[in-house]
């Protein structure tokens, strides 16, 4: 885990709230290095899937050849949901490190904790890191929508 990988993930959030998209961004690291990036698309691709988790692990697939993201690390600036969650263990993602908790659809710890299951190729989960920052720009997205 390293925080400064939070600060590319906190980019692509901001250029998810440009766009009107609710602002999470994501970015997966493999081997010291990122190898993609992305940012929430819902509403700009009416997807109820193009979450930034789902939108970055499909770029990584593509750039390793392969759907299995062994030793990868996913940086997120919110806590992934139930969805994004399942398809990082399909990815057998190493680590997931977000930012801000979810308390609204959380599925790390907030609202329910996936991983408490008995699920193979399970995620170190690491939560809180530049928490402040992703929830400033959460905040700020939806101050401005009201």
């Amino acid at each position: 885990m390293n925080a400064k990988y939070m600060e590319f993930a906190l980019e692509q959030a901001k250029k998810a709230a440009l766009m009107g998209e609710v602002p999470i961004g994501a970015v997966v690291v493999l081997n010291g290095k990122i190898i993609a990036s992305a940012h929430n698309l819902c509403e700009s691709l009416k997807d109820p899937t193009a979450h930034a988790e789902i939108l970055a692990m499909k770029k990584a697939a593509e750039v390793v050849g392969d759907f299995r993201l062994t030793g990868a690390e996913l940086y997120v600036t919110l806590e992934p949901c139930a969805m994004c969650s399942g398809a990082a263990i399909n990815a057998r993602v190493k680590e997931i490190i977000f930012g801000a908790a979810d308390p609204v659809k959380g599925a790390l710890g907030s609202v329910t904790n996936l991983y408490s299951f008995n699920f193979p190729n399970k995620p170190t989960v690491y939560g809180g890191i530049k928490e402040k920052e992703a929830v400033q720009i959460l905040q700020d997205f939806f101050k401005a929508k009201r």
